[in-house]
């Protein structure tokens, strides 16, 4: 690797996307001396980077809508607190609705929203076209749409956060993988990397959908599942209206502006997990379904580019946020189910907040990793 490792952190952060980087500055922002980051490749290539970017506050879950809220409060400000510009658009997002249940679920959810300071609304079908003007309306019976939404360039958030860190003494080592953790008693005592051996008494998983391996070491059952999804991007567009971020709630199908033309995306129902970073066009018959039933003149827009990423999957499509029980000092930031770059500020200051003893803003007891062998979870609805 060419380069010397420290012998001795404070505490080493596994995984260098959104979530690592975000929690790396906090600490040291908190004055945590030798905080170390390390990841197996470059910062932010994992699934950060292969996000759509998508950045809201519409959740069913009062924690996620917390959560939501506080890191959309940091992306405002970005710029200017970072340095770093991360092309930040807020033409809201919107949901299409096209069941009876559908829409009673999201009235219920839009009520807590807004009881959490969301502007977020239930509006007719009607201004929803005004919205979205590509969308073909039919069997639609409402949507939903919170103007304080939109998206912003993962990779900038990134790079916002590795140079503040950096700036505040934290070291970032990316290209540098875990191999393994020691333990003696019960006790974190060193990480094993590729690059050598670093001695800490806390670790901090923020490794994403490589997050269960991270646990094995220690003994943690963290369930995390890898799930590909797929992004395209179209050639440019023509006379592209403004428009919201749409995504069609019964099939998933999404897009938005992105440049001269549009992101777009759609989960698979047919997909497996696995660590699969290939792309694939055993969705794309359902994704041309679903884009001619709902935004049939996208139909003859050509694909310019495209990627695939991987979701970090839970059970219940709740983050894993908390400290570990079995080991001292080891902290898990993971299984966002697909949310976990737009809430990666919020959970920066939680993660600096259970390393320091102290309380987080937000009540995460509920996102324990132990909660699945109770019962009682509640499952986040609102998942793309």
């Amino acid at each position: 690797m060419g380069r010397v490792l420290p012998q001795r952190a404070s505490v080493v952060v596994i995984g260098g996307g959104a979530m690592g980087v975000s929690s790396a500055y906090e600490l040291a922002a908190a004055g945590v001396s030798d905080v170390v980051l390390i990841d197996q490749g470059p910062l932010g290539s994992g699934s950060t980077s292969k996000a759509a970017g998508g950045v809201r506050a519409q959740f069913s879950d009062r924690v996620n809508i917390e959560l939501a809220v506080r890191s959309l409060e940091t992306f405002e400000t970005f710029a200017e607190r970072f340095g770093q510009e991360i092309d930040l658009h807020k033409p809201g997002y919107l949901f299409l609705l096209d069941s009876p249940e559908s829409v009673a679920e999201f009235e219920k959810n839009v009520a807590i929203q807004n009881d959490l300071g969301v502007p977020s609304r239930m509006i007719p079908v009607r201004e929803a076209k005004e919205l979205s003007p590509l969308i073909d309306t039919e069997g639609l019976l409402a949507a939903a749409y919170s103007p304080s939404d939109g998206h912003c360039t993962p990779e900038s958030v990134v790079l916002g956060y590795a140079g503040a860190a950096r700036r505040l003494g934290a070291r970032l080592l990316p290209n540098c993988a875990a191999t393994g953790i020691e333990t003696v008693d019960g006790r974190i005592v060193a990480v094993r990397t590729e690059g050598g051996r670093i001695e800490t008494d806390t670790v901090i998983c923020a490794a994403g959908a490589w997050s269960r391996q991270v646990g094995e070491w220690v003994g943690v059952d963290l369930p995390v599942t890898p799930l590909r999804r797929q992004i395209l991007v179209t050639e440019p567009v023509a006379e592209l209206p403004p428009m919201a971020f749409t995504i069609d709630f019964g099939t998933t199908f999404y897009f938005h502006r992105e440049g001269p033309g549009l992101l777009l995306g759609m989960s698979d129902p047919d997909e497996t997990p696995g660590f699969k970073l290939d792309r694939s066009d055993a969705w794309l018959p359902g994704l041309g379904e679903a884009m001619a039933r709902r935004a049939p003149a996208l139909m003859e827009t050509g694909i310019a580019t495209g990627w695939a990423g991987l979701y970090e999957v839970t059970p219940d499509h709740n983050a894993l946020i908390g400290t570990a029980r079995g080991v001292d000092r080891f902290i898990y930031a993971t299984g966002f189910s697909g949310h976990g770059f737009l809430m990666s500020p919020a959970v920066g200051e939680v993660v600096r907040d259970l390393y320091l003893g102290r309380t987080p803003f937000v009540d995460v007891t509920g996102f324990d990793a132990g909660r699945f062998a109770l019962s009682g979870t509640r499952p986040e609805i609102n998942i793309v």
